[in-house]
């Protein structure tokens, strides 16, 4: 998915060509491993935005982890699918997904590291 986003330089500035390989034109096609062909941007945020939960399931997951500062286990899955079900009753909304994992057994059961 990264090449995608290959027009957004380190800043996030968009651009077009590519001043460090000699002014040679950014070249954002990919295939994802689902075996679509995507080109730019534009076309990730449509297949993004066209499979919302499978997304929030990944963001949750990600966000997860760091709010626990742990990888997750298998055990933490159901907390997240919960979290991802909770989620899609707000339309997956940022807030509704924060709320959701602040109020997982993941998050509130932290034990501290010996």
């Amino acid at each position: 998915m990264g090449l995608a986003l290959e027009n957004f330089d380190a800043v996030g500035q968009f651009r077009t060509v590519d001043r460090q390989a000699a002014n040679q034109p950014i070249d954002a096609n990919t295939v994802l491993p689902s075996g679509l062909a995507i080109n730019g941007p534009v076309e990730l945020r449509e297949y993004l935005a066209g499979n919302s939960a499978k997304f929030a399931q990944a963001f949750t997951e990600k966000l997860l982890m760091y709010a626990v500062n742990r990888e997750l286990e298998y055990f933490d899955m159901p907390q997240v699918r919960a979290v991802v079900r909770g989620a899609a009753k707000d339309q997956y909304t940022l807030s509704s997904i924060i709320q959701g994992i602040v109020r997982s057994d993941p998050f509130l059961k932290q034990g501290v590291r010996h």
